[in-house]
This record gives structure tokens, C-alpha cells and sequence, in this order.
């Protein structure tokens, strides 16, 4: 098995792209990682496409991988297009990763692109109204009504998006088991509102108090609106290569030390000892040859703020119960002791589905080749990406987890 690393990576803004489609998304962010690992198109040898909704969205169902990269002159290619919902574009990177490290590809390209921004209102809701999405998101909050902390009197309403409400009761679940409070969720996306002003590629870039995420309408408690991800477009994408390969180019190649995914298990509502995560960040620790506490900075998926609490603490970043104290403390903001989300998160940098994943990963490439600016982490040389996929039972789908450092 070769040694495995990111030479080159490219992203869009995040936002909303209605100008474009998703092919000119997908090139743009293709042109970007092929100069920044100074690859040319026609030296890939294996393409990895990742979407969600195009589909159903743009009623592009055929080879839209191929209709995109044949025009940056990549063809005669291994070529694979992946869906595992917001984890696509980590799951196809892994599958790059592992084709490179078995020697079943030299260069490999792996792109994610979303577009979900619609004057169609009603198409652009029916994307997170799926049928067998609200079953299982009912189910949930069916079986765990009797575990979660009361709403407070007065806060009661139901939101039209009923994975909103999973998404709260999620929060109220470990609000009960935990003693976390709505102040630390707010805490936690104030910082990641905070990070992302210095980030140019995030959808928001305007720092928020806790106070303001506090007093901002309500979604469904205890969730405000900047608690939770936005509606993007956008489409980020990375080279992958051998280290020895790497040598060939003027790209500045981060490795490759872990990149795991499993699919979740069912377990009780509160065993947050197996969750997925956890189990997940443990097989990476162990191949990485390190720990939680060797991690510099971490990238974890936040489709609302109650994820990130528990994706940090589900990678042992922090104690069970323990990520809105350090939150609130500052532990986990720039500065901090483990700064999480130093790109904004998906509650600020914005959440284009296949394209989130590989836009975690460009944010830890930026940090450890010491490039973020105003976000950096100083001295940051191992850094964990942690992105999930979907929701079965009491859980993510399937969770990712993938574990770089600096050459």
C-alpha cells in the first residue's frame, strides 16, 4: 500500500449561484484544484463525481460527471459518480484515496457540486420533504419524546420542516442527558459566525453574538435560524495522489493519514457510546497511529449547532457533555485549545450537500499548509475532518472521518 496525499484543492464560493449551473460550478472548482496542484486535466486517470439532488432537482440524471470534465480535457478516465447524501464528496474522496494507495490509479480527481437554490419554492422544499426521510425522522421523534428535556412554556411550535424538528429533539435529547442549555448551542455558532468573517469562500460572513443567535426566530426549540445550515450552491473538489507521484508537481502535498467510513448501527437513543462516530474515529485514530489529543483543528459536520456538539465530543475532542462548556470557554474557537469549524461550519459557510465534504477538506488543506489568514491556526500540522451522511433509526447513516497532516 502507497503512502496517499492531497495535492491540489479548489472550491466555489458557497451561496447562492443562480447564474450558473452545475457544470460551470463543477469546472470551477476543478480549474482551481488542477492549478493548485499543477496537474493538467488530461493526467487524471480516475474522476470521482458527487451529487445528491441533481437528478431530481435539474432532471439531469445521465452522466453529468462525464458532460462536465470531458471539456477540461479529462476522458479516458476511471470515472464513478457517488450519492451518500451530505457525505458524498468524503465518501468518493476515500474511494480515490483507496484506489491510489492500492496502485488502481496515479491521479485521481474527486469532485462535489450542489445547486439548491430554486425560484421554484415548492421543488426546492419537496429536496428535504423525501418520503422515507420524514418517516424516519417521525420515528425519532416518536421514540425519544419520553427521554428530551420539555420545551418551555411559550416556546412551543412545530416547524414546517420536520427534520428540523429531529434536529431539535436531537438537541433537547442531549440537553437532558447532558445539562447542555440553548446558551452553549448558541455559543458554539456564534464562534463558527465568528470564524467565518475571515473566510472569503463562506456563504455568511458576518460575526454574531450569543445574545443576537439567541434573539434570531426560532426554527424549533431549541434552534434559532443561524443555528442552522442555509440552503447552498456550490461545488468543491481535490486532487489525490501518491507521495511519490507528488513529487512530479509543484502542488504542496498534505497527507493522508486516515480515511474511514461506516455505516451507522441501531442502538439506544442516549448510548452516545456507540455512536457512530465514535466507532468510526476510533479505526482512524488507530491507522493514523494517534489520538484526539495529537489534533490540531477539526472540521465537523453542523447541518445544525447540536451537531457539532456532538460530532466533537463523538471524536473525543472533548469529554462526554463536555463541548458547550469548552464552547462557551472559548476551547474550541480560534486561540483555543482545539479550534472546531475555523471555516464558519455549515451553519455559516453553508451546507451545498456533495459539495460539503471536500469543502471541509479544502479548509484543513488551507490551515496546514498555513494559508487561512485571518482564521489560521497557528502552528496547526495534524487536523480531522469529520462529515456524516443522511439519517437512520437514532443516528447519522454513515459517518466519515478523515485525518491529514502536513508534509
Amino acid at each position: 500500500m502507497r503512502d496517499v496525499v492531497i495535492l491540489g484543492v479548489g472550491m466555489t464560493p458557497f451561496g447562492r449561484h443562480l447564474d450558473k449551473s452545475h457544470e460551470q460550478l463543477t469546472q470551477m472548482a476543478v480549474r482551481a484544484a488542477l492549478a493548485d496542484a499543477g496537474v493538467e486535466g488530461s493526467q487524471i486517470d480516475m474522476a470521482v463525481y458527487a451529487n445528491v439532488i441533481q437528478g431530481f432537482f435539474a432532471g439531469e440524471m445521465s452522466i453529468p460527471g462525464e458532460y462536465a470534465l470531458r471539456p477540461l480535457g479529462i476522458s479516458g478516465a476511471r470515472s464513478f459518480h457517488v450519492e451518500q447524501a451530505c457525505a458524498s464528496s468524503t465518501v468518493g474522496l476515500h474511494l480515490a484515496i483507496d484506489y491510489v494507495k492500492a496502485g488502481l490509479a496515479e491521479i485521481a480527481l474527486v469532485v462535489g457540486v450542489e445547486k439548491l437554490y430554486s425560484d421554484d419554492r415548492a421543488k426546492r422544499f419537496a429536496v428535504f420533504q423525501q418520503p422515507r426521510d420524514l418517516v424516519e425522522a417521525r420515528d425519532f421523534i416518536g421514540k425519544t419524546a419520553h427521554l428530551l428535556q420539555p420545551v418551555p412554556e411559550g416556546k412551543q411550535s412545530e416547524s414546517p420542516n420536520v427534520l428540523m424538528e429531529a434536529y431539535a429533539a436531537q438537541a433537547r435529547l442531549h440537553m437532558a442527558t447532558y445539562g447542555t442549555t440553548q446558551a452553549q448551542i448558541a455559543a458554539v455558532a456564534a464562534k463558527d459566525h465568528t470564524h467565518s468573517q475571515w473566510n472569503p469562500l463562506s456563504q455568511y460572513r458576518e460575526a454574531m453574538s450569543v445574545e443576537q443567535i439567541l434573539a434570531a426566530p426560532q426554527v424549533a426549540w431549541p434552534l434559532t435560524n443561524p443555528m442552522c445550515a442555509p440552503i447552498s450552491d456550490g461545488a468543491s473538489a481535490a486532487i489525490v495522489c501518491s507521495a511519490e507521484m507528488a513529487k512530479r508537481f509543484s502542488g504542496l502535498p498534505i497527507r493522508v493519514l486516515a480515511a474511514e467510513n461506516r455505516s451507522g448501527t441501531d442502538r439506544a437513543p442516549d448510548d452516545y457510546a456507540k455512536h457512530v462516530t465514535r466507532r468510526v474515529s476510533a479505526i482512524a485514530y488507530e491507522k493514523a497511529g494517534l489520538g484526539p489529543r495529537d489534533m490540531h483543528l477539526a472540521e465537523v459536520h453542523d447541518a445544525s449547532s447540536i451537531g457539532e456538539i456532538i460530532q466533537t465530543e463523538a471524536l473525543g475532542l472533548v469529554g462526554p457533555g463536555e463541548a458547550g462548556p469548552a464552547a462557551e470557554r472559548g476551547e474550541t474557537a480560534l486561540g483555543g485549545r482545539i479550534p472546531v469549524n475555523t471555516s464558519g461550519g455549515l451553519v455559516s459557510k453553508g451546507h451545498p450537500l456533495a459539495a460539503t465534504g471536500i469543502g471541509q477538506i479544502h479548509e484543513l488543506v488551507t490551515q496546514l499548509r498555513g494559508g487561512a489568514g485571518g482564521r489560521q491556526v497557528e502552528g496547526a500540522k495534524v487536523a480531522i475532518a469529520e462529515n456524516s451522511g443522511g439519517f437512520y433509526g437514532v443516528e447519522d447513516g454513515m459517518s466519515a472521518v478523515t485525518i491529514l497532516a502536513r508534509s
